[in-house]
């Protein structure tokens, strides 16, 4: 695609100088498709870069992951398509109360594929018009790093300390899981 040139604006107080402020370019579109390890479930996205990717270590995403970290993104729901089958599992479980806070603490249902077990994307309920995704499925050493990082307190010791990393951070106060990292 080719970029749109936008004319500079011509500021009436300075004729001929150019507003600094003016957007030269119309901001890329990218196509990014992830799945799952068996490549039956697949979601594409077609898009800017997603406005939020974050770094998470609360237990829920690390439990989904088997990782200590989760890198996910979230994209609007209109720039996504998902093609094949999935099977959903909703957090938190009906009639049960979640024993810590995660991001996930609003409700979620998240979608893998039924024949490689793989989670390719999940449902957000405070955010109905937005996909969560896992960033690692788009296999793309291009993809965009994390803005932010949560949940540092649930953390492994041995593992990097994400606190160090140059992005803002969301704390919480030791009552409520959070806290710096023991």
């Amino acid at each position: 695609m080719t970029p749109t040139i936008h004319s500079p604006i011509i500021s009436p107080s300075r004729p001929g100088i150019a507003e600094v402020g003016a957007r030269q370019e119309e901001e890329e579109m990218a196509t990014r498709t992830s799945s799952c390890n068996c490549g039956q479930l697949t979601l594409t996205y077609e898009g800017p870069d997603p406005a939020r990717i974050s770094l998470c270590q609360c237990y829920e995403c690390q439990r989904r992951t088997g990782s200590v970290y989760s890198v996910q993104a979230r994209l609007p729901s209109e720039h996504v398509t998902i093609e094949g089958r999935s099977t959903a599992w909703t957090f938190p479980i009906s009639g049960k109360t979640a024993e810590f806070r995660s991001c996930d603490s609003g409700g979620a249902t998240y979608h893998f594929c039924p024949e490689c077990g793989s989670t390719v994307y999940w449902e957000i309920a405070v955010a109905p018009d937005i996909i969560g995704v896992a960033v690692g499925g788009f296999t793309d050493p291009t993809f965009p790093p994390p803005m932010i990082a949560g949940f540092e307190v649930y953390g492994a010791a041995w593992a990097l300390n994400v606190s160090e990393l140059p992005m803002p951070h969301h704390e919480y106060d030791g009552t409520s899981q959070g806290g710096p990292r023991a």
